[in-house]
């Protein structure tokens, strides 16, 4: 074989070795780079989540509504950006929109200046009440620091304390041909019903340390729908107003005035409510 055909030949078996080098090389980085691609590969976010960083929310709030107000502690999970479920737990004080505060004016009597009272009340009513509730928001994701709009609604028990409201009742007698004049703390029964019922004989409301030795109960349920407005929806301080309706209904009728021909009471309270609620969000 002449040195032509020999170099030839080592061409050939040179360029061979040579392809078979570079798709080696081609399928040992193609193999890395989809190695990398699985290694690598960011997690798929569920979309419910995005934008969340806390998943429960503490919080209290202050009420007031047309027929008095209140105070509570709500207990959320927050579920999805648009959804927190949250257990509710309050305490109240509920009013009759017919009381009206007066005083008498009188001069010092009975060794003690007569004190303001609502003439014809009854009871002093408070309100424990416990709920499991949902806030959802029906707006867009939006800034930090903005302001998302949602609706809340909760239901549960609810329970009415009764405390009897004690007046100053003044009272007459005779002793020795002679009209004395003393002071009774009394709250309203049939038998003083007249005396009670006497704007003349009512000298003012009585110290606030009676009555609690003598409190009553009527159980009832509770709801509330409302529309809210959160500041900074997922911000770690919760701060929202919120604006609705809520309605209290109990089995019986709460008696906070006294009943007469022209004052009724009523079982049920429907009232428009403004909330301001703060509190924390944690992980």
């Amino acid at each position: 074989m002449d040195k032509k055909h020999v170099s030839l030949s080592f061409r050939h078996l040179g360029s061979l070795y040579m392809n078979r080098f570079w798709l080696c090389l081609i399928l040992v980085l193609s193999s890395v780079c989809i190695n990398a691609q699985k290694s690598f590969q960011p997690k798929q976010v569920d979309y419910q989540w995005r934008g969340i960083i806390y998943r429960n929310e503490i919080t209290g709030l202050a009420t007031l509504h047309t027929n008095g107000f209140s105070l509570a502690y709500n207990k959320g999970q927050i579920k999805t950006y648009y959804k927190t479920k949250y257990y509710h737990i309050e305490l109240g004080y509920l009013t009759d929109p017919r009381e009206q505060r007066q005083n008498r004016n009188t001069p010092r009597s009975f060794n003690k200046i007569s004190e303001a009272f609502k003439f014809g009340k009854q009871n002093f009513v408070y309100t424990i009440k416990a709920g499991k509730g949902v806030k959802r928001l029906i707006s867009d994701k939006t800034k930090q620091r903005g302001v998302a709009l949602g609706y809340n609604y909760n239901i549960g028990p609810s329970i009415a304390i009764l405390r009897p409201y004690y007046l100053d009742l003044v009272y007459s007698f005779e002793r020795e041909e002679q009209i004395f004049y003393e002071l009774r703390a009394e709250p309203y029964s049939k038998d003083n019903a007249n005396k009670f019922l006497d704007y003349n004989s009512v000298f003012g409301k009585a110290s606030g340390g009676f009555g609690w030795n003598q409190l009553s109960i009527i159980p009832g349920i509770q709801s509330k729908l409302g529309l809210f407005f959160s500041l900074g929806a997922f911000e770690e301080y919760a701060k929202s107003i919120e604006l609705g309706i809520q309605a209290d209904v109990y089995i019986r009728k709460v008696p906070i005035m006294v009943e007469t021909t022209a004052v009724s009471n009523k079982p049920y309270f429907i009232n428009f409510y403004a909330t301001a609620e703060f509190g924390k969000r944690k992980f």
